[in-house]
């Protein structure tokens, strides 16, 4: 039977993943949060991944990103749900680790991009909302978000040590360390992670199909012979298994495989502000299966199937000042993509449909390849206001190797489905995408407004499905998808009070809808979103504060006359708040309203990713306490659910019969009932 593999280039990174000098201390450590940070220049929000979060995320990238204002989460347990921003997910929504782009491997969706990300080891998280820049990558219409770890240079000699420990309920234990130090002219820094949970329980003490195990090492080495020089190589490992509630396998590999290098120069010139390039290196390897995290499978039939994946990227830029009041960036960014599978189907055993998918050669299915080219102007006038605008142009390839079509070949034959009329075809495609935003100062206000627009090639779990016409292939009838947005919003600050507003619109021509009524199918339509966040912030006496936000997306199928399928409810944050620099308390009421606007069966990548009908409202409360002893050490904790509700997100997944769980099979599934935890974090330099 599968289990976990510690590969030797896992070995070797976990071997030097140990305390070491680092380039920088924490200089703080932060209160829970409880909201999402205030956004921080129009229309981007910047929050730290390392600090304390209510409730409580799973250790991975989509869990994390739900506290911000706009972000919800496709729920199928435990783990590794698929993020979506302002009701667009997939590949409308740029997920990108220190610049590179990663893809999972599923062709359902168990592993989103999310899934290979552990928050806490990054310094920063930057969300640019909207389609709002053209410098991190191609078809970006609902926004961008970077996962950054920084590289200073160092005058002298010095080292920092970062690292935290979490318990809680349904066996929660998750341990983080991250080092880093070095001198003047060079600097290391080495880190891991691991993460466990148990099988949750929801409200109604239902146990749901939902335990997971995740850990990961990195390490980089860079050389720093001046202050504004770094080359940097960097690597990484990680690995995982999850159960799911919501299909017939569970994932029992999530390897991932990293290697980067960087350079960057600064201050080259009068002219030359800073000179970049990259260069890296990702393969996710990844295995499903119905019998390494569950009881005997149906019929004693035991399947696995080994995804992979291979991504390999570059970019290059260069920024110029040829004025005071000007920035100028132009650049260039590459990619190959390339999905391949193997699989081993109603075997007699797990170990003989290990051995069996392990003798078989990967074949390729589908191969992407992109090379962009990109430039942004800004300029600051004379009263503080700023211009900024880009265009991006992309030539697009995708090659189809599959031999069948939307199924698997087995015994020199499609099983149920047709043979693949576009296998060795080739789709071509040149986009065009830009945008101009204008930012504005009046008094302690910011405020701004922009219009953009993305094209987006159709991507891997688009392309799998049958044409809505021919129900064959629809890997050369899909169109790109058009997005067109006008951004309106504002920061402000009065008094004892702060928050910003913003709104947008869109239209969206061509947009990709999928269909999961049997046979599964994909189809353009076209498409018009609107939408609200706010977030407000009111320090009504010293130590205290009280916390809003709202958010809020509606989506219309005009082609069919219906809303647009999968789009989460309007959503409610309110937190009161004590910190006094030793201890500190806080409470947290999210609210979420009814969900009546549906298209049942339609949806989006997630494999039966599908609206299944109209969802009830909730609120649940949560409370949380902090103490911080010494400088360095916070010890929090906290209560989620604290009443122990029976809730369900719109957007979770149905659940399916499993031996062992009595939760139904036809409907959504329900998010863990009271949650105690504790977390204790420890910075030193």
């Amino acid at each position: 039977m599968y289990r976990l593999k510690y590969s030797p280039f896992a070995a070797v990174l976990a071997a030097i993943a140990v305390p070491l000098h680092a380039a920088e201390a924490p200089s703080s450590l932060e209160q829970v949060v409880v909201t999402a940070p205030t956004m921080a220049d129009p229309p981007t929000v910047v929050t730290d991944p390392k600090a304390p979060r209510q409730p409580i995320p799973a250790h991975d990238g989509a869990d994390f990103l739900k506290s911000i204002a706009g972000f919800s989460v496709i729920r199928k347990g435990g783990t590794d749900g698929d993020p979506l921003l302002r009701g667009m997910s997939g590949s409308r929504l740029g997920i990108l680790l220190d610049g590179q782009e990663i893809y999972g491997g599923c062709g359902g969706r168990m592993d989103p991009p999310t899934a290979y990300v552990y928050p806490e080891s990054y310094d920063r998280v930057t969300v640019l909302k909207g389609p709002q820049s053209v410098i991190y990558g191609a078809g970006f219409s609902a926004g961008a978000v970077m996962f950054e770890r920084d590289l200073k240079p160092l005058v002298e000699p010095d080292w920092a040590l970062d690292g935290s420990l979490t318990v809680g309920s349904f066996g929660r234990n998750d341990q983080v360390v991250d080092a880093r130090g070095g001198t003047p002219a060079f600097q290391v820094r080495a880190g891991a992670s691991r993460a466990h949970a148990d099988d949750y329980e929801d409200g109604d003490g239902t146990k749901i199909h939902s335990r997971y195990t995740r850990w990961s090492t990195q390490a980089a080495v860079a050389w720093t012979p001046d202050t504004d020089t770094a080359l940097e190589l960097s690597m990484a490992h990680s690995d995982g298994e999850a159960a799911y509630a919501d299909r017939g396998m569970d994932g029992s590999r999530f390897s991932r495989d990293n290697l980067a290098l960087m350079f960057e120069r600064r201050e080259l010139s009068p002219l030359v502000e800073k000179l970049w390039a990259q260069a890296y290196y990702n393969y996710v390897d990844h295995v499903m299966d119905n019998y390494s995290l569950r009881d005997q499978p149906l019929a004693n039939r035991f399947s696995a199937m080994n995804p992979d994946r291979i991504t390999t990227g570059a970019r290059i830029g260069v920024v110029l000042a040829p004025g005071e009041a000007w920035r100028v960036t132009l650049g260039a960014d590459a990619k190959e993509d390339i999905h391949r599978g193997r699989s081993a189907m109603n075997r007699a055993s797990g170990d003989a449909a290990e051995d069996y998918f392990e003798s078989l050669p990967y074949e390729e299915d589908m191969r992407f390849r992109q090379f962009g080219v990109f430039g942004e102007v800004a300029y600051r006038d004379a009263g503080g206001g700023r211009t900024v605008a880009g265009l991006r142009i992309d030539e697009h390839a995708a090659k189809d190797g599959r031999r069948c079509v939307a199924g698997m070949f087995m015994n020199g034959m499609c099983m149920m489905v047709p043979a693949n009329q576009t296998r060795g075809e080739t789709d071509r495609a040149t986009l065009t995408s830009g945008f101009m935003r204008y930012e504005g100062v009046l008094g302690d206000t910011t405020w701004y407004a922009g219009l953009g627009h993305a094209e987006r090639f159709p991507d891997y779990w688009e392309r799998l499905l049958r044409d809505e016409d021919t129900l064959n292939s629809a890997f050369l009838s899909i169109k790109p998808e058009k997005t067109t947005q006008f951004d309106l919003g504002a920061n402000w600050t009065s008094g004892a009070w702060s928050g910003s507003l913003s709104g947008y619109i869109g239209k969206v021509q061509d947009y990709i809808l999928l269909t999961w009524i049997a046979p599964s199918r994909v189809r353009n339509v076209d498409a018009t979103v609107v939408g609200l966040e706010a977030d407000s912030v009111w320090r009504f006496a010293r130590n205290w504060r009280a916390t809003g936000t709202l958010a809020w997306v509606r989506g219309e199928n005009y082609t069919d006359d219906k809303p647009l399928a999968q789009q989460p409810p309007l959503e409610a944050r309110l937190a009161l708040e004590y910190d006094d620099g030793t201890f500190s308390y806080g409470g947290l009421l999210r609210m979420v309203a009814d969900q009546h606007r549906v298209d049942v069966g339609s949806g989006n990548i997630v494999m039966n990713g599908q609206d299944i009908g109209r969802s009830p409202g909730f609120a649940v409360f949560s409370v949380n306490a902090g103490w911080r002893p010494r400088k360095g050490l916070l010890v929090t904790a906290g209560i989620d659910n604290l009443f122990d509700r029976t809730y369900a997100e719109h957007l979770s997944r149905t659940g399916v019969s499993l031996p062992g769980f009595v939760f139904p099979a036809d409907t959504r599934i329900n998010e863990p009932g009271r949650n105690l935890w504790l977390k204790a974090r420890l910075a030193l330099d």
